[in-house]
């Protein structure tokens, strides 16, 4: 048989195993969230045990290692969903793995610097046979290419007034679910959106990304009753006419410690 016909039937053969080596589960992530993530506030909000993940740190690197071996051609023919639970872990992950460095020396994620040093620009990883930073898995990958605005509530900043972290992987056979879930928790957080005096105090996400969720006003109205108590309030909402202001955005570290209070 010709040389190249053989090269080419071992490529061809070798293929599926390699595109199917990858843990789309995401099990080893998903048993740390299992184990360290603390839900708070009937659900719509949790805290991550730093100190705890420091103790699984080796386990928290094979993971990301798992991540950083995968190379652009076999992210290229995974599913959208496989795609988008795998950008969302990694960032989730990432972030996690960067306060880590630090940890337990530090209150916010900004104490890495704003300017020099800031952990959102600061490519500290390799991901898709690149040098990557959290900043460009959730600007120029997750929002650009996928246009969802559900992954403002996936996508964790280490902390308080970001969507809260999931308690287990995100995982493409219920990557919708979990999106629409995490959305409606975060929006049912009391001290990050609600309706009062006749407007909407929503979390500062909304005006920092303002084109993600445009109709804004209409965006609102489909979460009318989760962000209202009463039904006169939640048909305000739902005609898409109530003022809109935005909320401090809370940067101190979500860190569950056993004095932790919200």
């Amino acid at each position: 048989m010709d040389a190249r016909l053989i090269v080419a039937a071992a490529v061809f053969l070798a293929a599926p195993v390699f595109s199917q080596s990858f843990d789309h589960a995401h099990k080893a992530w998903d048993g740390l969230l299992k184990r360290h993530v603390v839900v708070l506030d009937a659900g719509s909000a949790s805290q991550l045990r730093y100190a705890g993940m420091a103790q699984d740190r080796a386990a928290l690197k094979d993971y990301l290692a798992g991540l950083s071996a995968v190379g652009e051609a076999e992210f290229k023919g995974w599913t959208r969903p496989q795609q988008m639970a795998f950008l969302i872990n990694a960032y989730n992950a990432f972030a996690v793995e960067k306060i880590l460095t630090r940890y337990p020396e530090i209150r916010s994620i900004w104490d890495f610097g704003k300017v020099f040093g800031n952990p959102f620009k600061d490519e500290f990883f390799f991901l898709l046979g690149r040098k990557g930073s959290l900043d460009w898995i959730e600007h120029q990958v997750l929002r650009k290419q996928y246009r969802d605005p559900r992954v403002h509530y996936a996508v964790n900043c280490a902390s308080i007034g970001c969507p809260m972290l999931r308690e287990e992987a995100y995982v493409a056979e219920r990557l919708e679910r979990q999106l629409e879930e995490q959305a409606r928790r975060f929006l049912a957080d009391r001290s990050r959106n609600r309706f009062r005096d006749g407007r909407l105090e929503v979390s500062r996400i909304f005006d920092w990304y303002k084109g993600d969720f445009e109709p804004r006003e209409q965006y609102f109205a489909r979460y009318a009753k989760i962000l209202t108590a009463r039904q006169e309030d939640e048909q305000l909402v739902m005609q898409a006419k109530v003022p809109i202001s935005f909320l401090d955005y809370d940067w101190s570290l979500n860190d569950f410690r056993s004095s932790s209070r919200r």
